[in-house]
C-alpha cells in the first residue's frame, strides 16, 4: 500500500465495477437515459459500495471485540479476527466488496496510529529514560534483527525478505504490552517505567528502520554510501522540521488558545498532521514518518494531553480498520502450509526478545528481577511489525507468504504476553533462589555502580559537551537549510528578476545575510562565565575550550566557504562576503547575540513546555522499595482524615512523601494534614505494600504530580560531614530539607528503618525523598 498511489476521492466516486451486484444494479435502471443514468448508478453503488463495507466490518468488529473483551484477551486480536470473518478467504459470511477502499481507510489508519504514538514520544522523555533503555533497546533490537534475517534465510527466503522479516520480528508493541499492563493492574510495577522507556526508543528505531529498509529494498542491495546518505538525509529531514516545528507550533498554540475550541483544535492537528504527512512524503520518506514526527512535536505542548483526548476516537476508528485490514489478508491455507515457519518464528520472537531484553536490563545496571520482569513483557510484535509488512508489500520486495505468517506469530505472541507477566513474580522468585550467591553479589554491585551519581564535575563536563554538539547540529541543519533554499529558489528568482550581472551578487548577499547571524551564534561559547571557571579550576588550562571554539569556528568557516566557491563569480563573492561579515560582525555581534540567545531560550522552554507542567520521576529506590502516585477516590476510607489517624505505614507499610491538591504540591506532609478525593498522594514502598493499598484506595496509579519536583536519591556520609555522629530525632529533616529518611544502609551492607534514636556514622548510605532544590543542599551538609 503505497501512499503515493491512494486511491483519490474522485477514484472512489468513478472506479468502473464489474461485480455481479454492480450488473444487476445497472440492470434496474432501465428508466432514464442510458446517458443520464450510467455516471449516476455507477456513483451511487460505489457510495453504496463503501458505506455497506465499513458497515459490515465495523459491526463484526464491534462484536468480535465485546467476545474478546469478555475472554480478557486485547482488543487488537478481535479486530484481526474481525478481518479474516469478513476477508476474501473466509466463505462463510458476507465479504467486503471494494478491497481497495479499505486500504485506502487503513492508511488512514496507519497515519493516525503513527501520530498518536508521536504524541505519547517526545524526546524530552528520551533522554530522561537514560542509558539503561537506549542500550537495551539496542541489543533487542539489533539481536531480534540478526536473528529473523538468518531464520528468513535457512526457510528460503530472499535476502530482502530475510532483512525485512528480521526488522518485524524485532519491534514489540507498544499497544498490546500498555494494554496488557493496565488490565493486569501493574502500570504502577517498578519494571513497568523501564519497559515503557524501552518501548519509547523502539519507536524512534522502527521509524530510521522502515526509512532504511526502504532505502535498502529501492537498491536491492546494503551499500555503505548509500546507507550513510539515508542517514544524513533522515537526520537532516527530522531536525529542520522538529526545530521550526518546536519554534513555531507552541508559539501559536500558546497565542491562540483562547480561540481554539475542541472542534478547531481536533481540525488543526489532523491539518498539521496531513501538512508534515505530504512534507514526509515529497521528501522522499514515508507517511508514517511525518505523522510520527507531527506528533512528537504536539507532544512537547502544554495542549498535548487535549489533543491525545481530541484525537482519540479518530485514531481508534481508523486504527481498528488497519487491524481488520491485516486480518483480511491472512489465508487459512497458507497457515496450514507453513505452520512449522509460524511456529519457529514465534518460539523465536518469545525467547529471543526474552533473553537479548535481560541481557540489556542487566548491561543497563538494573537489578535481576527487573531484568527478569521486563524482559518477560517485550516477547511479542505488533502493529510497527505489520506496517513494516505493509511496507515491504508495498515496495513488491517481500515474499506474499511473510504478512500472514507474521500476522499469526503476532496473535500467538500477544496472546501469551499476560500470562508471561503475571508469571513474571513466581519466575523471578525462582530465578532469584537458585542463581548463584556469587552472580547475585556481582548483579547488584554492578547495578549499584551503574546508577550511582557522578561527580559534579563530570556531570557539568557532559552538559557542556552535549550543549556544545547540540548547537553544532541545529545551527549545521539551518545553515544547510538556508543554503538548499537560496541554490533552489534565491538565485534563480534573482537571474530572472535582475539578471545574471546584478543578480548574482544580490542573492549572495541575501544568502550571507541570511546565513551570518547562525554563524556567529556556531561561534559563540556555549557555557556561563561560571561554568567556564568552574570546569578552569578542574583541570588547571584553557586547552578544552580553545578546541571546542576552534571546532565551532571551522565549521562556521566551511560553511562559507563552500557556499563563497560554490557561486558562478568567485572574486565578487569573496568580497561581498567578506565585507558583509566584517559589518555584521562589528555592527551587529551583541544584538546577535542577544536574538541567538533567545531564540534558543525560546526553543528550550517550547521544548519542555509539557515537562514544565509536571515533574517527578519514577526513581528507583532500596531493594525493591520504589515511588508510585495513587489517586484518592470519593469512596476511600481515609478521606477526610487526617494522616496520622490513616496509618498508612502501620496498616501497608508505606510512608506518604507528597500530596498533589490541584496545582499545589505538599512535599513530605505532616502528620496532621488531611487527605480529600482526587488527592494525589506520592508514597513508596514495594510492590505488594502499593498494590495492597491501591485495592483499599480503589483506584488506579495515576501521573506523576503536574508542578514541584520530588527526588529520591542515596547520599553517603563522609568523614567531615556534620551529621556523622548525631541522632536522626536532632536533626529534622523535615523542617530543615522538606525530606524524609527512608532507609539507612550501613557500611557493612545491612539495611536499617530508621528511627528517632538511630545514630549515623561515616560511610552510612542515605536513602532520602524530598525536594529536588532542597536536596541539592542537604547533599552539600553531607
Amino acid at each position: 500500500m503505497n501512499f503515493t498511489n491512494l486511491p483519490t476521492l474522485d477514484n472512489f466516486f468513478h472506479a468502473s465495477v464489474s461485480t455481479p451486484a454492480a450488473v444487476e444494479s445497472a440492470s434496474l435502471s432501465t428508466s432514464v437515459p442510458a446517458a443520464d443514468t450510467a455516471p449516476n448508478s455507477g456513483e451511487e453503488h460505489v457510495a453504496t459500495g463503501l458505506i455497506s463495507d465499513l458497515a459490515l466490518i465495523l459491526i463484526v468488529a464491534g462484536i468480535a471485540t465485546v467476545v474478546f473483551k469478555r475472554l480478557k484477551q486485547p482488543v487488537v486480536l478481535g479486530y484481526i479476527v474481525a478481518g479474516f470473518l469478513v476477508g476474501p478467504h473466509f466463505g462463510y459470511f458476507p465479504t467486503v466488496i471494494h478491497e481497495s477502499n479499505i486500504e485506502f481507510w487503513a492508511e488512514l489508519g496507519i497515519i493516525f496510529l503513527l501520530f498518536s504514538l508521536g504524541l505519547e514520544f517526545s524526546f524530552k522523555k528520551l533522554m530522561n529514560v537514560g542509558g539503561s533503555a537506549t542500550v537495551t533497546t539496542l541489543f533487542s533490537v539489533t539481536g531480534m534483527i540478526v536473528a529473523g534475517y538468518f531464520a528468513g534465510k535457512l526457510m528460503g527466503f530472499s535476502f530482502i525478505s530475510s532483512l525485512f522479516l528480521g526488522g518485524m520480528l524485532s519491534m514489540s508493541s507498544t499497544t498490546i504490552i500498555m494494554k496488557a499492563l493496565d488490565d493486569l493492574n501493574m502500570r504502577h510495577r517498578r519494571f513497568a517505567p523501564q519497559v515503557l522507556a524501552v518501548l519509547i526508543v523502539e519507536d524512534l528505531i522502527a521509524v530510521i528502520l522502515m526509512v532504511l529498509l526502504s532505502s535498502i529494498a529501492i537498491n536491492n542491495s546494503v551499500s555503505g554510501e548509500e546507507l550513510l546518505w539515508s542517514v544524513m538525509k533522515l537526520s537532516f529531514f527530522l531536525i529542520l522540521w522538529y526545530v521550526v516545528g518546536v519554534y513555531a507550533i507552541p508559539s501559536f498554540l500558546s497565542r491562540q488558545r483562547r480561540f481554539l475550541s475542541d472542534e478547531l483544535m481536533l481540525v488543526l492537528c489532523i491539518g498539521l498532521c496531513f501538512l508534515m504527512v505530504i512534507t514526509s512524503t515529497y521528501a522522499g520518506f514515508s507517511a508514517a514518518l511525518g505523522a510520527f514526527l507531527m506528533g512528537s512535536i504536539l507532544a512537547g505542548t502544554s495542549e498535548a494531553e487535549r489533543i491525545e483526548k481530541l484525537t482519540a476516537p479518530v485514531k481508534d476508528l481508523f486504527g481498528a480498520v488497519f487491524f481488520i485490514s491485516v486480518g483480511m489478508m491472512v489465508n487459512p491455507h497458507v497457515l496450514g502450509e507453513f505452520w512449522m515457519p509460524i511456529v519457529i518464528l514465534s518460539l523465536l520472537v518469545i525467547v529471543g526478545k526474552f533473553i537479548f531484553g535481560v541481557m540489556g536490563m542487566l548491561v543497563g545496571g538494573q537489578p535481576l528481577r527487573i531484568a527478569l520482569q521486563s524482559g518477560l513483557a517485550l516477547p511479542q510484535i505488533g502493529e510497527f511489525s505489520f506496517i513494516i509488512a505493509t511496507l515491504g508489500m508495498s515496495l513488491g520486495v517481500i515474499d506474499s507468504n511473510i504478512y500472514p505468517i507474521i500476522v499469526s506469530v503476532s496473535v500467538i505472541t500477544t496472546f501469551f504476553t499476560p500470562y508471561f507477566i503475571k508469571a513474571s513474580d513466581p519466575i523471578c522468585a525462582w530465578a532469584e533462589r537458585g542463581a548463584p550467591q556469587w552472580l547475585s553479589q556481582w548483579i547488584g554491585r554492578y547495578s549499584e555502580q551503574s546508577t550511582r551519581n557522578e561527580s559534579e564535575i563530570k556531570l557539568l563536563w557532559k552538559d557542556v559537551a552535549r550543549r556544545n554538539i547540540w548547537r553544532v547540529l541545529l545551527y549545521s541543519v539551518l545553515l544547510t537549510a538556508i543554503l538548499w533554499i537560496s541554490s533552489i529558489w534565491m538565485f534563480p528568482f534573482a537571474d530572472r528578476t535582475f539578471g545574471n550581472e546584478w543578480g548574482q551578487p544580490l542573492a549572495t548577499a541575501a544568502t550571507l545575510l541570511a546565513m551570518s547571524p547562525f554563524m556567529l551564534a556556531l561561534c559563540y561559547p556555549s557555557m556561563k562565565r561560571w561554568e567556564r571557571e568552574k570546569l578552569r579550576h578542574s583541570v588547571q588550562t584553557d586547552a578544552p575550550f580553545i578546541a571546542m571554539r576552534a571546532v565551532r569556528i571551522a565549521i562556521a568557516a566551511g560553511f562559507l566557504l563552500f557556499f563563497l566557491l560554490d557561486t558562478s563569480s568567485h572574486s565578487v563573492s569573496i568580497i561581498v562576503g567578506t565585507a558583509l561579515l566584517i559589518f555584521v560582525g562589528i555592527n551587529f555581534s551583541k544584538v546577535v547575540r542577544r536574538h541567538t540567545s533567545k531564540f534558543e531560550t525560546k526553543f528550550v522552554d517550547n521544548l519542555n513546555e509539557r515537562e514544565l507542567r509536571r515533574s517527578g520521576r519514577n526513581n528507583n529506590l532500596v531493594s525493591n522499595m520504589h515511588l508510585a502516585y495513587i489517586t484518592i477516590g470519593y469512596t476511600c476510607p481515609f478521606v477526610g482524615q487526617r494522616l496520622a489517624d490513616a496509618k498508612l505505614a502501620q496498616r501497608f507499610g508505606v510512608n506518604v512523601a507528597s500530596i498533589q491538591r490541584g496545582e499545589d504540591l505538599i512535599a513530605v506532609p505532616t502528620a496532621d494534614m488531611r487527605l480529600f478525593p482526587s488527592d494525589t498522594i506520592g508514597v513508596i514502598g514495594s510492590d505488594e505494600q502499593i498494590q495492597n493499598l491501591i485495592n483499599e484506595v480503589e483506584s488506579k496509579p495515576t501521573e506523576k504530580p503536574k508542578t514541584g519536583e520530588m527526588e529520591f536519591t542515596s547520599v553517603v556520609l563522609q568523614s567531615e560531614s556534620p551529621l556523622a555522629g548525631k541522632r536522626i530525632g536532632d536533626l529534622d529533616f523535615r523542617v530543615r530539607y522538606s525530606a524524609m529518611l527512608v532507609a539507612i544502609e550501613r557500611i557493612d551492607g545491612s539495611f536499617e528503618t530508621p528511627s528517632p534514636d538511630s545514630v549515623l556514622a561515616v560511610g552510612d548510605n542515605l536513602w532520602i525523598v524530598g525536594n529536588k532544590l532542597l536536596m541539592k543542599q542537604f547533599c552539600l551538609d553531607t
